[in-house]
């Protein structure tokens, strides 16, 4: 940001959710990538505990993932932000 540039509630919110976006989404992928076996296997015996344990942790990821990019800055928007 130029000295003296002001910018809007909105357009702050949209700059740091897409400065958000790239890190956020590859630490989820990474980490997503490295369940998914273990998820895919439920079948399997020993695979008792990881399986259900991975499908968790799939769950939670995608939850927030989505509380991250989508929810968060729009309740931030909702909310009037505070001071930017």
């Amino acid at each position: 940001m130029i000295d003296g540039e002001t910018k809007s509630l909105l357009e702050t919110v949209v700059q740091s959710s897409m400065e958000q976006l790239s890190p956020v989404l590859m630490t989820e992928l990474t980490t997503g990538l490295a369940l998914l076996p273990l998820a895919l296997v439920a079948d399997k015996p020993g695979s008792e505990i990881q399986s259900p344990m991975s499908i968790v942790i799939l769950g939670g990821l995608l939850a927030t993932t989505i509380l991250n990019l989508i929810v968060a800055p729009v309740l931030f928007l909702k909310g009037g932000g505070g001071s930017v």
